[in-house]
C-alpha cells in the first residue's frame, strides 16, 4: 500500500479545497465489518484529476458528481477521481473492516462482561479505514457524523449532539474545520461522568467494568481538567474553541493519548484499578495537559505537512509539563521532565537515526511515524524552553498568540511561527533555528576547573563539545550553581556563545571567589545539553547529593551519573554504589523510580552475568532499605517494593508476599502487585502454567489477560518460548496489547541460553512479520521483541546483515539501527569492563 508522499500532497492541496464531510456509520450489522457512507464536497481546478483514500473490505459504489464510477478502479488504497469540476460532490460508500491493531475503527470486547466497545483513532493516515477521505494534514473541513448503533449503546464523537438521539441513532452538529487524522468516535455501552466549567461541558468515559475506578478518581481528573483549562486560557487570547471537552479511556490503545478536538482518547491503564504511586498521578496529569494544549497547537492550527510535526508535539510536551507544574498539585512536573523525558531525547538524539528537530523534509507519511520520538517531543520541548530563557515569557507568548489569530483553524508552517516570534520579539530568530531546530544531535557542556592555593578559582569555564559527525556548536543561556558544603547555593545566569568565544566560555565572575563544592552546569536544567563535571564536584556527589535541596539539581546531578555510564566514561559499578550509598535517602519520588529503573536497564544489558548477580543484589539490598524507611500505605513504599519485586532472587520472599505473608503494612498485595511478584517468580523458574492460569482466573480484565501472556512469554520453557514467539513473528488474529505482552514477555536477562536460537530468528523472521501488522503495529512488536539482552558481536553481525536488505519497512529499519546501537554501547562496556578485570 503506497504511502502519500509530501510531493503528492502538496500537488492535491494546490488542486483541491474541502468543503465538508458528511459520514454516515451503520455499526448494527454484526461481524467483523461496518457500513460507511461518506459524502464529500470540494472544490477544484476545473478538468483536473486526483484521488481519494479508502481502505475497504468491499468497495461499494461510489458518485462523483452526476456519474458513477466504477469501484474496481480502487488501486490499493487509491481511488481516482477524473474530469473534476469547479464543485464536486464525491459520494462513496463501502463495507470497512474493524480493526484489533488500535487503527482505523477498533473493535475491543471485554472479557470481564463480554461488551463491546469501538473507538476511531484515524491518526496518522487511518481516517481512510473508517471512510473516504483526503487523508493528509492541510485539507481540514467540517465534519458532521450520524452512527447507526445497536439501541442499548451509546455514541459520542467530535462534535455536540445535534438533537436528542433517537433509538440507536445518533447524529452530530458539524464540527470546526478538522484534519481527517482527528476524527473520532467511541461506541458501546460506555460508562460516562460529565460535569462543567465556564461553559464548556466535561465528560469522562470508560468502560463499565472500569466504572468503579473512573468513580474514584473523578474528582481529581476533572479538578486537573479544570485547573489545565483555566491556565490555557490565562495564557492563550483564543478560548478553547472546540465546544464540550469530553475525555475518553479506551482499551488496547497504542499512544498515550490523542488530541481528538472534542473527544480525547486515553488508553485506559490511565484508570488506575490497583494502588499507584504519586508520580503516576502527575504523569496522568501531565497526558490531560499535553492533549489539552495540542487544542491550540496542532487542532486550531495544524501543521501543514509531517516535517512541521514539532509544532504539534514539541509545544504540547513544553505546555503540558509547563501547565502542569504551574497549575495543578504537580508543582515539580519540571524535575520529572528532566529525569524521565528528557532521558529519552538524549538516547533518541545520539543514535544513528537522529534527525532535527524539523527537518527539512519528510517524504511520505510512513517516515512522520518515524519521527513521534524523544526528538519531537522531548528535545523539541527542552528547545522551547531555551527559547523563551532567550526571548523572555512576554515575547514569547504574543508571537503565540499571534500565530493563533493568523492561523485559526487552518494550517501554518514553521516559517510562520517563526515570523511571529520574531515580530514580537524584536530578534531575528533565523539563525537560532537553524542551529536548534536544523541540525541534530546533543552537546555536551563540561566544567573545566583550576582552584588556586587559597582555595579561590583562578579559572572555571564551560567548554562546549559536538560529535564530530554533527559538528554544530549552540548559543545556550545557563544557570551555573555552585553549592556549598554548607547547603548554600549560588546560581549565576551565563550566555554560551560560541561565536563569540569558539565554544570554551570563561566564567569571569568566578575569578577569585571561593571554589564550591561542587560547581553544576546546567542548574535550573534551561537548555538541552549532555553536561560532565569537573572531577572535584563528581567526587563529591556522594556527600553533597543528599543535602541538596532543589530536587531539580538531585535530577540533573543523577541524569549526569547515568549519562556518564551509559557512554561508557564511569562504570556502571560505580552508579551501583552510588544508587546503594545516596539513593535510599531521596525523597523525591520520580528521582527514586527512574534511577532504579535506569540503573537495572544498564544493569542487565552492560554487565556480564556474576557482575549483573552483585550489582542486582546490591540494588535489592538498597530497595529493602527503602522500603523498611517508607511510611506504610505511601507511594514510596510502593515504589520501593515494586523496584525490589525487580531486582531481588528470593523467590521466598515472592511468594510469601503473593500468599500475602509477611507483606510489610500498608502495602496493598492487589491486582498489579500479584502480576508482578507472579511475572518475577515465574522468571525465575519458581511459578509456572498452574499459578498464571489461576491468576487470571482470579483477574478475568483486559489487563489481566495481557498480564498472563507476558507471564507465558517469559516461563522459563522451550515450549513456552516456542508458543510466544509464534504469537510475536505470526499473529494476526490477537489484538495489539496482547501480542506486544508477549514480545515484552519473552526475552529476560536470566534466559540468555534458552532464547539463544531466537537471536538469529528475529533477524530472518522480522521483516515477514513487520509486513503483515500495521505500521504503528509492527513497529512496536519489532522494538519489543528486539534481543536486546544478546549482548555479543553476533547479534550486531546479524542486524548489519539485515540492514543491508533493501525490503524493510522504514519502522523496522529504524528500530534495529536503534536498538543495534544499544548493543554497541552495551557490548563497549562489558569489553572495557572485562579489560580491568583482567
Amino acid at each position: 500500500m503506497p504511502s502519500l508522499s509530501r510531493v503528492e500532497a502538496t500537488t492535491r492541496g494546490a488542486l483541491i479545497t474541502v468543503e465538508s464531510y458528511h459520514v454516515d456509520l451503520d455499526l448494527t450489522g454484526g461481524g467483523e465489518t461496518f457500513r460507511s457512507h461518506a459524502t464529500i464536497r470540494f472544490r477544484a481546478t476545473p478538468g483536473a484529476e486526483t484521488f481519494v483514500e479508502i481502505r475497504p473490505a468491499r468497495l461499494l459504489t461510489v458518485r462523483l458528481n452526476d456519474r458513477d464510477l466504477d469501484p474496481a478502479a480502487l488501486a490499493d488504497n487509491r481511488l481516482p477521481l477524473p474530469g473534476l469540476a469547479e464543485a464536486n460532490t464525491l459520494v462513496v460508500e463501502a463495507e470497512m473492516a474493524y480493526s484489533n491493531s488500535g487503527e482505523g475503527l477498533h473493535r475491543f470486547v471485554d472479557p470481564a462482561d463480554g461488551e463491546t466497545y469501538l473507538y476511531a483513532m484515524s491518526f496518522l493516515d487511518n481516517a481512510q479505514r473508517i471512510f473516504a477521505a483526503f487523508d493528509q494534514p492541510d485539507l481540514k473541513a467540517p465534519v458532521t457524523l450520524s452512527v447507526t448503533a445497536p439501541p442499548e449503546w451509546t455514541v459520542a464523537a467530535n462534535g455536540e449532539l445535534a438533537a436528542t438521539p433517537r433509538t440507536g441513532r445518533w447524529e452530530f452538529a458539524p464540527t470546526a474545520p478538522l484534519a481527517p487524522y482527528f476524527v473520532t468516535l467511541i461506541a458501546g455501552p460506555w460508562h460516562v461522568r460529565r460535569a462543567e466549567h465556564q461553559d464548556i461541558p466535561l465528560g469522562l468515559w470508560c468502560r463499565r467494568s472500569l466504572a468503579e475506578h473512573l468513580d474514584a478518581d473523578v474528582d481529581e481528573l476533572f479538578t486537573v481538567t479544570r485547573q489545565c483549562l483555566d491556565r490555557f486560557h490565562e495564557l492563550f487570547a483564543e478560548r478553547y474553541p472546540f465546544g464540550k471537552y469530553d475525555q475518553a479511556f479506551v482499551p488496547e490503545f497504542n499512544a498515550g493519548a490523542m488530541e481528538n478536538p472534542g473527544l480525547v482518547t486515553f488508553r485506559d491503564d490511565l484508570v488506575f484499578r490497583s494502588a499507584v504511586t504519586d508520580s503516576q498521578r502527575e504523569q496522568r496529569a501531565t497526558t490531560v495537559a499535553h492533549e489539552m494544549a495540542h487544542m491550540w497547537f496542532g487542532d486550531l492550527v495544524t501543521m501543514r505537512w509531517w516535517d512541521d510535526l514539532w509544532l504539534n508535539e514539541s509545544f504540547a510536551e513544553y505546555l503540558g509539563t509547563r501547565v502542569t507544574a504551574e497549575a495543578t498539585r504537580f508543582d515539580r512536573a519540571w524535575t520529572t521532565f528532566a529525569m524521565r523525558r528528557k532521558g529519552w531525547g538524549y538516547a533518541a538524539d545520539q543514535r544513528p537515526s537522529t534527525h532535527p528537530v524539523a527537518p527539512e523534509q519528510v517524504a511520505d507519511a510512513a517516515g512522520a511515524l518515524q519521527n513521534f520520538d524523544g526528538i519531537s517531543y522531548a528535545k523539541g520541548a527542552s528547545v522551547l524552553r531555551q527559547l523563551v530563557a532567550w526571548l523572555g515569557d512576554e515575547a514569547f507568548l504574543a508571537g503565540l498568540n499571534a500565530h493563533f489569530a493568523a492561523h485559526r483553524f487552518g494550517n501554518a508552517t514553521l516559517a510562520d511561527l517563526l515570523g511571529n516570534l520574531s515580530a514580537a520579539s524584536g530578534r531575528d530568530l533565523s539563525g537560532w533555528a537553524e542551529r536548534w531546530l536544523r541540525r541534530a544531535q546533543v552537546n555536551t557542556l563540561r566544567v573545566e576547573v583550576s582552584v588556586d592555593a587559597d582555595g579561590r578559582y583562578a579559572e572555571a569555564a564551560i567548554v562546549q563539545t559536538a560529535p564530530v559527525t554533527h559538528p554544530v556548536l549552540r548559543p545556550h543561556r545557563i544557570g551555573v550553581g555552585r553549592y556549598s558544603a554548607d547547603g548554600t547555593v549560588v546560581r549565576d545566569e551565563v550566555d554560551l556563545d560560541p561565536d563569540a568565544d569558539g565554544g570554551r566560555t570563561v566564567l569571569a565572575g568566578l575569578t577569585g571567589r571561593p571554589a564550591a563544592r561542587l560547581l553544576l552546569p546546567n542548574d535550573g536544567d534551561l537548555t538541552f545539553a549532555k553536561i560532565r563535571l569537573d572531577p572535584a564536584s563528581a567526587d563529591a556527589v556522594p556527600q553533597v547529593l543528599p543535602a541538596l535541596a532543589d530536587p531539580l539539581a538531585r535530577a540533573l546531578l543523577w541524569g549526569e551519573a547515568l549519562d556518564a555510564a551509559t557512554d561508557g566514561e564511569r562504570p556502571v559499578a560505580g552508579l551501583v554504589a552510588l544508587v546503594a550509598a545516596a539513593l535510599p535517602g531521596e525523597p523525591e519520588l520520580i528521582i527514586v523510580e527512574d534511577v532504579l529503573r535506569a540503573t537495572r536497564s544498564l544493569v542487565d544489558r552492560y554487565l556480564d552475568p556474576a557482575a549483573r548477580k552483585a550489582a542486582l543484589a546490591a540494588l535489592a539490598d538498597a530497595c529493602r532499605r527503602m522500603l523498611d524507611d517508607a511510611a506504610p500505605g505511601g507511594s514510596r513504599q510502593l515504589a520501593a517494593a515494586r523496584a525490589l519485586i525487580g531486582a531481588t532472587t528470593d523467590a521466598d520472599l515472592l511468594a510469601a508476599w503473593l500468599a500475602s505473608r509477611g507483606v510489610p503494612d500498608g502495602l496493598a498485595v492487589d491486582a498489579e502487585l500479584r502480576w508482578s511478584l507472579l511475572g518475577r517468580l515465574v522468571v525465575l523458574g519458581a511459578a509456572g502454567p498452574d499459578e498464571i492460569l489461576a491468576e487470571v482466573a482470579a483477574d478475568p480484565t483486559a489487563t489481566g489477560a495481557e498480564r498472563a501472556a507476558r507471564c507465558r512469554a517469559a516461563l522459563p520453557d522451550p515450549a513456552a518460548k516456542a508458543a510466544a514467539w509464534e504469537i510475536v513473528a505470526g499473529s494476526t488474529e490477537l489484538s495489539n496489547r496482547l501480542v506486544e505482552a508477549a514480545a515484552l514477555g519473552f526475552w529476560q536477562p536470566e534466559q540468555v541460553e534458552l532464547t539463544e536460537p531466537y537471536v538469529a530468528r528475529y533477524f530472518a523472521e522480522m521483516p515477514a512479520a513487520a509486513r503483515l501488522r500495521t505500521p504503528w503495529m509492527a513497529d512496536q512488536v519489532a522494538r519489543d521483541a528486539f534481543p536486546r539482552y544478546a549482548v555479543a558481536q553476533r547479534t550486531r553481525d546479524l542486524a548489519a546483515a539485515l540492514l543491508a536488505r533493501d525490503d524493510l519497512t522504514p519502522g523496522l529499519r529504524r528500530v534495529v539501527i536503534d536498538e543495534d546501537d544499544d548493543l554497541r554501547r552495551a557490548l563497549v562496556a562489558r569489553t572495557a569492563t572485562a579489560a580491568v578485570a583482567a
